[in-house]
């Protein structure tokens, strides 16, 4: 029997859909059990094989996601959930959350992303059989999701003001831009987004005005 975490893959864009399988497999510890492009072929495969995880994407052509995590759930099925999307509903999170949703990835995202969840999972399971105490559980519930602490010497409200800008900007600014409209240095309105790239929340985009290097400028992904 094998004792690698079997994934299933549900996406329904094909050139993603392959990269995500590639991704999964080059984690160590974990298999693709299949790749489906749609919530019923998701449910049919389930019925016939149980999986330990499924990488979710919530946007799919026949169902939402959430209704194939409700379904999931309903069958008795007691397998994990990473939701994959570019929607940044605080609503549909809150719902993500009350389905038993593990972990959330926000698109784009690259490999070091995927396989930190993948990882961050993979310790989860290697250690609940551990747990004794309260102190336990929600220490591996805490490693699971992830810390929402921020980096030393950032705050939650700038932070804010500046994913706030970007929002209202959704063709792209400098961060010499960010910084003027903010009220912080040029260098730590670059912090700020540089630590929103890396939590996925926003993209960098180089933009060539002339000779020279390109300048920097950030945006929220674009929704698919």
């Amino acid at each position: 029997m094998s004792d690698l975490i079997s994934v299933l893959v549900v996406e329904d864009e094909e050139i993603t859909a392959e990269a995500n399988r590639i991704y999964v497999e080059r984690v160590p510890g974990f298999e693709v059990a299949g790749v489906v492009r749609s919530g019923g072929e998701a449910l049919r495969l389930l019925r016939r094989r149980p999986v330990d995880l499924i990488l979710l994407d919530l946007n799919l052509p026949d169902m939402h996601g959430l209704e194939v995590c409700r379904a999931v759930r309903a069958g008795g099925l007691m397998c994990d959930v990473i939701a994959v999307t570019s929607a940044r509903d605080l609503a549909m999170v809150r719902s993500a959350v009350s389905l038993g949703i593990s972990q959330y990835l926000l698109k784009p995202f690259t490999f070091a992303t995927l396989a930190e969840k993948l990882q961050r999972h993979a310790r989860f399971r290697d250690e609940a059989g551990l747990a004794v105490g309260q102190g336990d559980v929600d220490r591996l519930l805490g490693a699971l999701r992830g810390s929402s602490e921020l980096p030393k010497g950032m705050s939650r409200d700038t932070l804010d003001a500046v994913a706030g800008r970007l929002r209202e900007h959704p063709h792209g600014m400098a961060a010499q831009g960010v910084a003027d409209v903010v009220g912080v240095s040029r260098v730590t309105a670059r912090r700020y987004l540089e630590h929103l790239v890396e939590l996925g929340i926003a993209v960098r985009v180089p933009r060539y005005g002339g000779v020279g290097r390109p300048e920097l400028f950030y945006r929220l992904p674009m929704e698919s």
